[in-house]
């Protein structure tokens, strides 16, 4: 009897080493970024037209997060806030890179990112796909950690034959964009099976042009008569809206076959329990929704456009709709995160940054200046989140329109002032009108006065705090 407790103990005491040493291995990281995707373009979001089964996947073996947002509806400044957890503000990015326009600038190499942390720890990093933060090559994505690159530093590229920057050449590849991307990815995720890996990979999937797509899609979407969001807006352009629709759903079903490729190649090298899978985008996107297309640099999707101003030109439409703002995030860790939950509480890009920290054990230097908080306690659903449900977001467009919109909204109010153009000040009672139909900036009801004082108070807090030198009237 004595002997078999010893022998008991014997095994107990391997077994608990066995799970420390288990516990101790560092998890990989797979960021999956797309570009211009809306919350609103996933199955597992409600949508009855999207096909994304393998998205669905994740949220159903993992998180999903149903008020993830985005700082700055636009590509570069919402990429700052992901690498960097600032504001396009703070960095001087208040609008995307326009190469034609700005191709001198780009994000200080000497911002304090994730990445070059996580590199510096040991991690293989990698970025393959889209970057959007400087076309010089100071601002490559190797002078912010990332040890290997291919993709194009630029915003914008060819669904099908598109120029990629591979081995430090760019050359024409023949292919759609989503499938070599991926190809690339794979091959990634089989290198140095030893070393712990942290790859970001950024489709250029759904940007427009949405089509050309991968034959599947096509025929898949071919037939589609698909729904249309806020179909009595006045002066629809419904059949553009349901043929831009049914483009970009397509367009979307294509990055999430290549996802499932992905998930079955972590499945196969059998590295999915300790992998941290990341899938969000960008920004949000409108096709329809309150009139518009496109994101927060929108503009009309009508029959008869409103009248232009000084600052919006005619067919414009600036915005900071949730439809924008809000950002498709679900999230699977097998090892560390229970499947199938959804999350309510509001989450940033910004919160990124520290979340990868802490997934990996490392420590944020001291005086480094982030604007985020990890979530990771809230993915695994442990103790309390010591953060209200407030949000902070800000765009001043200047490619076209000129506008300075600076917003805060709560779980009740949501406030948008334009220092630019008081005239396009919107306040939204979320209670009652969560679809932002009804503007009642100017409404002479007491309670809407009250949340446009205090939440402009709110606004103006914020802007000191980031040094934001807008001229607020």
């Amino acid at each position: 009897m004595a002997s078999c407790k010893k022998l008991a103990i014997v095994l107990w005491l391997m077994l608990s080493s066995t799970l420390l040493a288990a516990d101790a291995v560092r998890p990989n990281i797979l960021f999956i970024v797309t570009d211009d995707q809306a919350e609103w373009a996933m199955s597992c979001s409600g949508h009855p037209d999207a096909k994304t089964p393998n998205l669905d996947r994740i949220a159903r073996e993992g998180v999903r997060l149903t008020n993830c947002f985005t700082p700055t509806p636009v590509c570069s400044p919402s990429r700052v806030a992901i690498l960097a957890s600032r504001y396009g503000t703070e960095v001087g990015i208040l609008d995307w890179l326009n190469p034609n326009k700005e191709p001198e600038r780009g994000l200080d190499p000497k911002t304090p990112v994730w990445p070059r942390l996580l590199a510096a720890a040991g991690y293989r990093t990698g970025l393959i796909g889209k970057w959007h933060l400087g076309l010089k090559d100071e601002y490559h994505p190797s002078a912010f950690g990332y040890q290997y690159f291919m993709g194009f530093r630029g915003g914008g590229n060819s669904p099908r034959n598109p120029e990629l920057e591979i081995d430090g050449q760019v050359r024409k590849v023949e292919g759609f964009v989503v499938d070599l991307l991926t190809d690339d990815a794979l091959k990634f995720l089989q290198r140095e099976p030893g070393q712990p890996f942290a790859l970001s990979l950024h489709f250029r999937e759904p940007h427009a042009p949405y089509a050309p797509v991968p034959d599947s899609e096509q025929r898949a979407f071919a037939g589609l008569d698909p729904q249309v969001p806020n179909p009595d807006f006045p002066k629809l352009d419904t059949a553009r809206v349901k043929k831009l629709t049914r483009e970009y759903l397509a367009s979307v079903a294509a990055v999430d076959r290549n996802v499932g490729r992905l998930l079955d190649e972590l499945d196969r090298l059998k590295l999915s329990d300790n992998t941290l899978v990341i899938f969000t985008s960008d920004h949000g996107y409108n096709i329809g929704h309150h009139g518009v297309l496109h994101k927060g640099n929108g503009h009309w999707i009508l029959a008869e456009s409103p009248a232009g101003t000084g600052n919006i030109p005619a067919g414009q439409r600036p915005n900071l709709f949730d439809t924008s703002l809000r950002v498709p995030a679900v999230i699977r860790w097998p090892r560390k995160i229970s499947a199938g939950k959804s999350v309510s509480r509001t989450v940033t890009h910004l919160d990124w940054f520290p979340t990868l920290l802490e997934v990996a054990g490392v420590a944020l230097p001291e005086r480094t200046t982030i604007r985020g908080h990890s979530v990771l306690k809230l993915l695994r659903g442990e103790g309390s989140f010591d953060r209200s449900d407030d949000l902070y977001t800000e765009y001043s467009t200047q490619h076209t329109s000129r506008t300075h919109m600076r917003c805060y909204r709560t779980t009740e109010w949501k406030l948008k002032r334009d220092f630019n153009n008081p005239d396009r000040d919107e306040l939204y009672d979320l209670r009652s009108d969560p679809g932002e139909t009804t503007n009642l900036a100017t409404s002479d009801r007491s309670e809407a006065k009250a949340a446009v004082a205090e939440l402009t108070r709110r606004i103006r807090m914020k802007m000191v705090e980031l040094n934001d030198s807008t001229p607020v009237k």
